[in-house]
């Protein structure tokens, strides 16, 4: 991963071009970029974000921010009772206890 001004940019190769493609993974808006090497790639990322912030003000529009830290989430009662009750058999805070049940359920094999 690499991070420009809290922007994540996440790096695949791609065997078609010989090259790494990069993509900002914390906002809405898509924003990608190339390289050969860590060094270009940490570059390209800065410069496709540079570009997006000033088309984003030649356009009078405000960038999107990258993610922020919280997440809110809706549930019915039972599961938010079934979910505390998980939280406290494992003697942990509901936030920190589903901070490790979400961490489970995303990572990559």
């Amino acid at each position: 991963m690499i991070e420009y001004k809290g922007y994540i940019g996440i790096v695949n190769f791609d065997p078609e071009i010989d090259l790494f493609h990069g993509t900002v993974i914390n906002t809405q808006d898509v924003i990608t970029f190339y390289g050969a090497s860590v060094t270009e790639l940490r570059a390209e990322m800065q410069k496709s974000l540079e570009v997006y912030f000033e088309v984003c003000k030649e356009q009078g529009k405000v960038p999107d921010k990258p993610f922020p830290e919280t997440l809110t989430i809706r549930t019915s009662p039972e599961l938010y009772g079934r979910i505390a009750l998980n939280a406290a058999r494992h003697q942990l805070e509901i936030d920190v206890y589903l901070q490790e049940v979400l961490e489970k359920a995303v990572s990559v094999d």
